[in-house]
């Protein structure tokens, strides 16, 4: 009796130990697969990959803390693809420089901290050159990093600010895949200016450069991490780890509010409000129109699509190699009309990513020079719609 009474309590104990160690197990594999993507931003080859090394090792650090024992890490050097998962929603955290954190943030994403000292992008002059201003460097030559580059969107959105478009105000303009090399641009003389980060133009000078600063912008955070909304992460214990850790690159990092993220958020690539042969409509309306069998048209990507996307729309991929300007080439970029109703007189609703998302603008104009003479564009696309509690599906 006394045997069978300790070995019935022996196999319970073991019974709720294994339980205890599977509960444990699901609870740490509910968060096996958080995905965590990093961009490093714009700097050399060599600085980018031990940059992602660095913050790979502080966010393993910071999740374990948070019983998050193999994270998903994609690395990116992608600016433009990443502001669009942003609005999707796609991954758990960003690690990416201040345009796309600030994206996240307009959707939803909640700061965690970020890389001090913040950043500015700069437009430099020869010290001998008579540019001395924005408005002396009209109709001169520019020496630019890549479009999603966080210099060229600060840059991009000042000139756009003063009422230009880089191609209007710039005579030419020269892209580089590094910041340094626009020194070189200078120096031969095929750039009259160029821009780079504020630590950048400082570097070249204290190197002996005759260097001068003809613009600059206000300063954003620096590289920084934001989280997901409903993130069964915490944030106040992600922060406190990140903060309270060993830094990444010898750099420490800081506390960030929303707040923070305001002034680059207005500067993104937003689309005009108007779009002449195009009705521009609301979620209201498009709901409108699809009662009426009009075609939805999504034009974002396969993955965008399939993580949320309105009941009946059609995907139509805009595949997109052009500026996000309203000077954009549209034979850089590449959309299947032939997916389209081959009625010209159907009522079509182009959508994307929200007013700074281009795709569905582009696809628009694309329309109607085919000859669509019912073409609405839905400039808040499928993040106005879902903020309206309108019906949405997923797919796997």
């Amino acid at each position: 009796m006394n045997t069978s009474s300790t070995v019935s309590i022996a196999g319970v104990a073991r019974c709720v130990a294994m339980l205890s160690a599977g509960l444990l197990l699901a609870s740490a594999s509910s968060h096996a697969q958080t995905s965590v993507l990093v961009n490093p931003g714009d700097q050399g080859e060599q600085s980018r990959y031990a940059a992602y090394g660095e913050w790979k090792t502080a966010l393993e650090s910071a999740l374990r803390r948070e019983r998050v024992a193999a994270p998903k890490l994609v690395q990116s050097n992608d600016a433009t693809a990443d502001l669009a998962t942003t609005r999707s929603r796609l991954h758990e955290l960003y690690v990416a420089p201040a345009h796309v954190i600030g994206s996240a943030v307009r959707y939803g994403y909640q700061p965690v901290a970020g890389l001090e000292p913040p950043v500015q992008a700069v437009l430099v002059a020869p010290q001998s050159s008579p540019i001395n201003g924005l408005a002396d460097a009209a109709g001169k030559r520019l020496g630019l990093p890549m479009q999603d580059s966080i210099v060229t969107y600060l840059v991009r959105g000042e000139v756009n600010a003063a009422n230009s478009t880089i191609k209007r105000h710039f005579s030419a303009v020269f892209e580089s895949r590094y910041q340094d090399a626009l020194l070189v641009c200078l120096q031969i003389r095929r750039c009259d200016v160029v821009a780079v980060e504020r630590v950048v133009y400082e570097r070249w000078v204290a190197g002996g450069e005759a260097l001068k600063l003809v613009m600059q912008s206000k300063a954003v955070p620096g590289l920084s991490v934001a989280l997901k909304p409903g993130s069964t992460l915490s944030p106040e214990g992600l922060r406190s780890a990140l903060v309270g850790g060993a830094g990444v690159g010898g750099q420490r990092l800081t506390a960030l509010a929303p707040g923070a993220f305001d002034y680059v958020a207005t500067l993104g690539y937003f689309t005009p409000r108007s779009l002449p042969g195009a009705s521009v409509v609301d979620a209201a309306a498009v709901q409108q129109l699809l009662q009426g069998g009009a075609h939805y048209i999504d034009t974002r990507t396969e993955a965008e699509f399939k993580s949320g996307h309105v009941a009946g729309a059609k995907l139509v991929p805009y595949i997109e190699k052009s500026a996000k300007d309203a000077d954009y080439k549209a034979d850089d970029d590449q959309f299947d009309l032939s997916k389209l109703p081959a009625d010209k007189s159907a009522a079509l609703v182009f959508a994307c990513n929200g007013a700074e998302c281009w795709k569905s603008f582009k696809a628009s104009r694309a329309a109607l020079k085919a000859g669509y003479a019912k073409v609405h564009w839905f400039r808040g696309g499928f993040p106005e719609w879902r903020a309206a509690g309108l019906p949405a599906k997923t797919q796997p």
